[in-house]
């Protein structure tokens, strides 16, 4: 079946080229129409790709990529990082440098909810990264956001599809690294298990601060141009 979205340049380079007003509106939609008819993973066909208007603003200070809508959350509420313990402290770390939900736009590297045979939140395979992966690059090539932040390990590794990349997250947790032309802040995940096993809430914390700043620094540039 032809794909008008496959067809349309796919770089940020020539984004522009298409960006007018009211066509970015239009070719999202037309793409989330044909994620969330995907049945590609034999193990996810009975789910549908958690990707629609609800993911957030279409001109994003932050372009988030989470692991995979949660049961209890995104799958139920079909808005990433919402409805569940995860969302919540997400929110609370949004909270934490002035960002609302209007300023980002959220999605993750497998856009279906993986489940275990005991019906359990699962880890993505990585041939389903893979299946995912070019929706995931079409829509941040749509989007074209200035900053991208990825929220766990299997996020950071998800991208290397759309460009490789050699770093690790207990490494680069924190940190600013230019990748595929935009600044990419590698992040920890906010749920709970994370926050109690390995990085506590302040610690990420603390992550999110540098965020903050390089939000704040392209507000002053984008003022004095």
């Amino acid at each position: 079946m032809f794909s008008l979205i496959a067809a349309l340049p796919t770089s940020a380079a020539v984004a522009d080229n298409y960006c007018v007003p009211g066509l970015k509106p239009a070719l999202f939609r037309l793409l989330y129409t044909e994620a969330q008819a995907c049945r590609v993973c034999p193990d996810l066909a009975d789910k549908t790709a958690v990707l629609s208007d609800l993911n957030g603003s279409l001109e994003p200070k932050v372009f988030f990529i989470g692991e995979a809508p949660g049961r209890v959350g995104a799958d139920r509420t079909r808005r990433p990082f919402y409805g569940d313990k995860s969302g919540a402290n997400f929110q609370i770390l949004l909270d934490s440098i002035g960002l609302s939900r209007n300023d980002i736009f959220a999605t993750s590297a497998v856009m279906c909810s993986p489940r275990s045979i005991t019906d359990a939140n699962r880890k993505p395979t990585v041939r389903e990264m893979r299946n995912c992966s070019s929706y995931l690059k079409r829509v941040l090539d749509l989007i074209d956001p200035p900053v991208v932040a990825t929220l766990g390990s299997v996020a950071l590794e998800a991208i290397k599809t759309i460009e490789d990349h050699g770093l690790k997250l207990k490494e680069n947790a924190g940190t600013v690294r230019h990748w595929a032309g935009r600044m990419l802040v590698p992040l920890y995940h906010p749920s709970p298990q994370v926050i109690a096993s390995q990085r506590g809430l302040e610690t990420q914390l603390g992550h999110f601060q540098v965020l903050g700043r390089i939000i704040q620094e392209k507000n002053k540039l984008l003022a004095i141009s």
